[in-house]
């Protein structure tokens, strides 16, 4: 039976860190395809933070080539970005290992989601076992910090509310302290937006995408299927 793991790799060097630096209050969720030569195309998906902030950090950073906006759906923006520098390019002077990076690429493991932060990459990934597990986690190890939050058997159920990015949670936990879920309310959405120093919009939306995936990972899956 397989493994999952999420985990941090604290390395400032890893592509699009320093945009998350620039933009701190954005969430920035990328997707890796590596059918474009040595240079893996990215597919960004930002949720929250201003969209020119963004988009300046893009331009502005050194490890982007060109990038594009290719949807938006409320404060969510999904951008195509072309990096500047390979892999190796990138990390070169900042790892030992280089080719312990591309052994990596070939590892029974599939990386699921990759948050990037300003001090590298937060992720999940599933591994086949113990073994691609520890070639995996070994490598950043040697050549960065890494810290490991969990590590599950694959099939085993997760602790409510470990989808929720830091933000939503965050949202969640001022909401709640400042009174917003009390009954008659105690602080409306422009408080909590004036705590979280953002938009009441953005409350809005952080908390609903917030009270929807805690929803799809309690209650509903305990409802029956509705009848045809």
């Amino acid at each position: 039976m397989g493994l999952v793991a999420e985990f941090d790799i604290d390395c400032q060097a890893l592509p699009l860190a320093g945009v998350a630096t620039d933009v701190r209050d954005a969430t920035l969720t990328l997707e890796m395809q590596y059918n474009h030569g040595n240079r893996p195309l990215f597919l960004v998906t930002v949720q929250d933070g201003s969209r020119s902030a963004i988009e300046s950090a893009f331009t502005d950073a050194y490890d982007v080539g060109e990038w594009a906006l290719v949807g938006e759906a409320g404060e969510t923006r999904r951008y195509q970005v072309i990096p500047a520098l390979s892999l190796e390019e990138q990390l070169g002077e900042h790892l030992d290992d280089l080719a312990g990076l591309e052994a990596l690429a070939t590892a029974d493991a599939i990386i699921e989601r990759i948050t990037v932060v300003p001090s590298g990459w937060r992720q999940t990934g599933w591994f086949a076992d113990r073994d691609a597990f520890r070639q995996f986690s070994s490598f950043w190890q040697r050549n960065a910090d890494f810290k490991l939050h969990r590590l599950t058997r694959d099939g085993e159920s997760e602790p409510p509310g470990d989808g929720l990015t830091d933000r939503q949670h965050e949202a969640l936990r001022i909401a709640y302290e400042l009174g917003h879920f009390d009954i008659p309310r105690q602080a409306s959405l422009e408080d909590v937006a004036a705590e979280l120093d953002i938009s009441p919009s953005s409350v809005s939306e952080r908390l609903r995408r917030a009270q929807t995936q805690l929803i799809e990972e309690t209650v509903a899956t305990t409802w029956p299927p509705l009848p045809n």
